[in-house]
């Protein structure tokens, strides 16, 4: 009898902002089918939550993360910078803070699975794999989404968002060696807003540790997060008193403008959204096992869904494993 040797699994996550958190979803599945992952390459949000599993292979820590956290004081620490408001609205350096906070000061040789972080150069247009040095600098380049977040300089070049060209980095893990890939893609096709489906919530299994909300761990990241509020609250406060005197003056002037036409953050990520849907479409083609949530409920910046997220990637994995034959992709 031949057995065949289990292949070398390779693991993409795409682009999507909050509904990336949908990849928490797609880890906890593969986890208890007991499947291990090789190698993981993600762009954008997909290369913060890879970042995560990678370092020690668990996601419990950062789901719970996710589902404790004060979401909506947490946007307050953004910062914006007024002086180089034409380089981009918000400097990111709150945001790299706060990601050295979760996953830790790491280099990529630090994590226990191989991971590559996808982001593009601004200036070129070319797709920039970043598998060496700081995880936090080379994520914290992949999710400057353009115009928004300054673009973090990186040696000689200047990155933004990888999911600009890469949004499913399939070929990436290929490059990787990866024989076999399994890709979770979370970007869908524009449309209205879909409601939340609330007893989604109501079937999906909380972390084992979730009744252990004030462990040392949640707490210092919580005594952070506080932190970093209170420091950049002066910053957020002079920031908002421009933008609405900037509005008083749009909407003083001889043409009016409708109140419910879409921010330039809404416009900005759709339009990002509507290009990333029809590359991802593409690239998705090369994967083995194709891992597709329905997030279209959850909005660019609604991180505080990220339960019902969570849900959405656990519920679609399993249905995509089951219709596969994965006896050759267990440990």
């Amino acid at each position: 009898m031949i057995r065949r040797s289990k292949p070398k699994i390779g693991l993409a996550l795409g682009s999507g902002s909050a509904r990336g958190l949908a990849h928490i979803g797609v880890l906890k599945a593969l986890k208890e089918k007991n499947i291990s992952i090789d190698v993981i390459a993600g762009s954008s949000m997909g290369a913060f939550v890879g970042a995560c599993y990678a370092r020690n292979e668990d996601i419990t820590d950062l789901e719970e993360v996710v589902l404790n956290l004060d979401w909506k004081q947490l946007a307050q620490l953004a910062d914006p910078n007024l002086a180089l408001l034409f380089k981009g609205i918000f400097s990111g350096k709150k945001v790299k803070e706060l990601l050295r906070t979760i996953i830790g000061d790491v280099k990529f040789k630090d994590l226990k699975i191989p991971l590559a972080v996808v982001t593009t150069d601004v200036n070129t247009g070319e797709e920039i794999v970043i598998k060496e040095g700081s995880v936090i600098e080379a994520i914290r380049a992949s999710i400057s989404i353009p115009a928004i977040f300054i673009p973090v300089k990186f040696n000689s070049r200047f990155l933004i968002d990888g999911g600009i060209v890469n949004p499913v980095p399939v070929s990436v893990v290929k490059n990787m060696g990866a024989t076999f890939v399994i890709a979770c893609n979370v970007i869908h096709k524009l449309q209205k807003k879909i409601p939340i489906d609330h007893t989604t919530r109501q079937k999906f299994p909380l972390p084992i540790s979730k009744t252990q909300i004030k462990n040392a761990a949640l707490a210092a990241l919580n005594n952070k997060i506080d932190k970093l509020f209170l420091e950049n609250k002066d910053t957020i406060k002079n920031f908002q008193k421009f933008i609405n005197g900037f509005k008083d003056k749009i909407y003083r002037g001889a043409q009016k403008v409708d109140p419910n036409t879409p921010s330039i953050f809404d416009a900005i990520i759709q339009a990002i959204y509507a290009m990333e849907y029809e590359i991802a479409k593409l690239k998705v083609k090369e994967a083995d096992i194709i891992i597709t949530p329905d997030t279209r409920h959850v909005a660019a910046l609604e991180f505080y869904w990220g339960k019902e997220a969570i849900a959405e990637g656990y519920k679609a994995a399993n249905e995509a494993l089951s219709k596969k034959d994965i006896s050759l992709l267990n440990k």
